[in-house]
């Protein structure tokens, strides 16, 4: 019979982190937007200074934590050194990626469009990527929500009424972002196999390496925010790194400790939609008949995916259950 472990942080609650979690994610590109305004700020030198200034933070609520706590820290299952840098230096470069290619969709094709495309491909490559690398089998539902997905994709892209709305270069971004999404997510799941690795702190170091990849870039971008305006440019990349980066994924991955991945996936539609919300109702953006359409395909296209990954979760548990006699 197979035990699972119980969790010490109730279900109730798990949910809410998760929830609260995607919520902050999807503030983060509007606060960019906001950022990109008036503080002479590009996407790399914002996504520097987003992963460093979390970084700090993670690493501040950690020690904090463990000094609370007064326990040791549990020690990991070994993992070949070899390895365990490859996972760190390809996750942290991959963490980059995703980051700057986010912000640049954001810059570019504007906050709803770049969310809601990043987000919704995301899912979508991982699951490709693990087919393909990996021989995970999608299944015939799992192949019907991909289709479902890229039907939405194209509905965004060839949708938009002479471009005002969704730009192909912006959309090149956010699908750049969900590549470096989906490469850190294999990256993880190929390489972390039998390692045992903590989530929280292969995050902090995938934070630690991202940093040192922008920070050359963000200088030869410009890495200080314009002086006429700068109390307003701090406080915006203080809310980006404390909230949306920071606060949030420790209260995923807390939130992770109860709540299924496959549930915790649907929950981070959320970021996508409350994005789209802001940027309709405080950024002025507008969206298109065909804009609402391909966005409500691809999200519905992804939760369906998800829903599919938890079914074949359920069956392979199932399978390998031993027979009672």
């Amino acid at each position: 019979m197979h035990a699972n472990v119980p969790s010490a942080l109730p279900v109730g609650r798990g949910l809410l982190y998760v929830t609260f979690a995607a919520t902050a994610w999807g503030t983060a590109g509007a606060a960019a937007a906001l950022l990109y305004r008036g503080s002479g700020l590009g996407p790399l030198a914002l996504t520097f200074w987003r992963t460093f200034g979390g970084l700090v933070l993670l690493l501040a609520v950690r020690a904090l934590l463990r000094r609370r706590s007064r326990t040791a820290a549990v020690p990991a299952p070994y993992e070949p050194l070899g390895r365990r840098l490859a996972r760190i230096v390809l996750t942290g470069v991959a963490l980059a990626v995703f980051q700057a290619a986010y912000f640049a969709a954001v810059e570019t094709t504007g906050l709803a469009v770049g969310t809601v495309v990043t987000m919704g491909a995301g899912p979508v490559l991982i699951a490709i990527g693990a087919r393909v690398t990996m021989g995970e089998r999608l299944g015939a539902g799992g192949v019907l929500a991909v289709a479902g997905a890229l039907a939405g994709l194209a509905i965004l892209v060839l949708g938009g009424d002479g471009g005002a709305t969704v730009r192909p270069a912006g959309v090149g971004y956010a699908l750049l972002s969900a590549a470096g999404c989906a490469a850190m997510t294999l990256i993880t799941r190929r390489l972390g196999k039998g390692g045992g690795s903590d989530p929280y702190a292969s995050t902090v170091s995938a934070f630690a390496v991202g940093a040192l990849c922008l920070l050359p870039l963000a200088a030869v971008e410009g890495l200080w925010p314009q002086t006429h305006d700068l109390e307003r440019s701090l406080c915006l990349l203080v809310y980006i790194a404390a909230v949306p980066t920071a606060l949030a994924y420790g209260l995923y991955f807390a939130g992770l400790a109860a709540v299924r991945a496959a549930t915790a996936s649907v929950i981070s539609l959320i970021e996508p939609v409350s994005a789209a919300a802001i940027a309709v109702l405080f950024l002025g953006e507008r969206l298109t008949m065909a804009t609402a359409i391909g966005t409500g395909v691809l999200l519905t296209a992804v939760a369906a995916l998800a829903v599919t990954e938890a079914r074949g979760a359920v069956s392979a548990a199932r399978s390998a259950a031993p027979v009672a006699g």
